[in-house]
């Protein structure tokens, strides 16, 4: 049905619900409680400042980084909506080590996966940041969920989507029924649709990529930058580097602007062989978005983004993402098709 700018998030997430009449309301109840979750931490990112938020926690988390104070608190916020909000099993967090479990006799037929506030290290400096999400159906049985519930490729995603914490809030989610954004109104405390189905252009004029990183390159993403750097007016070229090092921010703005995101492999993270980004929390949901809007998500050696089966909650995977044509361009200097 026609999606009307004006109308509440809940009531765009209904609406979609009467599509399906085998449809429980229980993945309306999950994305509900997210969005509580989302305001919440939206609140508390707008008084940072203020309420002595700001700044490291003193901690690390499981990838080894230092863990800011709004970090815990988003972490700590998503994980008491869902640990008795009845709609999920089992959840992880790119916070934490192992699965998290919900509280018994609250077991739902759903899984979450979420960083709870991507792109933290800008938090003190006030760039935008953002929560990522993804949802999928369970696959064991019993009560508690498993690890292997949420060790599933991102093609069987249900749900997808982020939350932003900029100069406004917004949300932006899919289904498999495209792409919606939500901005939030914060006199009245709602999401309201501001953004009905978002189309990614399918080419762009902006490429996302730390440069800094160019001495450690290996020769296809050298080749490539060289490429979209050149000066060719009959292809558009050159292309402007717009890079915040937020990649809910950068996605964000490509997804709106168009535009292509590069994190893929280099020499300098040795540690870090198959990239940087996770594939739970960062890759496969933003690629379901990405599609859903018409655009494509890749890893640097072409495979797609929604069929690798994961193997660890914490598996890392290089990610080129964006407008269609642009991922496409990259793809054949990543695989040796453009010389």
């Amino acid at each position: 049905m026609p999606k009307r700018k004006g109308i509440t998030v809940s009531r765009q997430i209904m609406d979609s619900q009467l599509l399906h009449p085998e449809a429980t309301g229980e993945l309306t109840g999950l994305l509900s409680e997210l969005i509580v979750a989302g305001k919440i931490i939206s609140a508390e990112v707008n008084m940072a400042g203020l309420a002595d938020i700001l700044g490291q926690s003193g901690k690390t988390n499981v990838q080894g980084e230092e863990v800011q104070k709004l970090d815990v608190f988003a972490n700590q916020t998503i994980k008491r909506r869902m640990e008795q909000c009845g709609y999920i099993c089992v959840m992880a967090s790119e916070e934490e080590d192992g699965v998290i479990p919900v509280l018994d006799g609250y077991e739902g037929k759903y899984t979450v996966a979420f960083d709870p506030l991507d792109g933290s290290s800008n938090i003190d400096v006030n760039v935008s940041i953002g929560t990522i999400f993804s949802v999928h159906k369970r696959i064991s049985s019993g009560a508690q969920g498993t690890a292997e519930d949420l060790l599933q490729k991102g093609s069987r995603q249900v749900a997808a989507g982020y939350i932003i914490y900029g100069s406004s809030t917004m949300m932006v989610y899919t289904t498999g029924d495209g792409v919606h954004g939500f901005t939030l109104d914060p006199s009245v405390g709602e999401f309201f649709l501001s953004h009905p189905d978002i189309k990614i252009p399918r080419t762009s004029m902006y490429y996302s990529v730390n440069e800094s990183y160019t001495n450690y390159w290996f020769d296809a993403m050298r080749s490539y930058i060289d490429y979209v750097k050149e000066i060719d007016p009959d292809s558009g070229r050159p292309m402007s580097l717009r890079y915040i090092g937020s990649l809910v921010a950068d996605f964000h703005r490509n997804l709106i602007k168009g535009g292509i995101f590069l994190y893929v492999r280099d020499k300098k993270s040795t540690d870090k062989p198959e990239g940087k980004l996770r594939l739970l929390y960062e890759a496969a949901p933003l690629a379901m978005v990405v599609e859903q809007a018409g655009g494509s998500a890749i890893t640097d050696d072409g495979r797609r983004i929604l069929d690798i089966e994961p193997v660890d909650l914490h598996q890392r995977v290089p990610l080129i993402i964006g407008s269609k044509k642009d991922v496409d361009m990259a793809a054949k200097f990543f695989l040796g098709k453009k010389y």
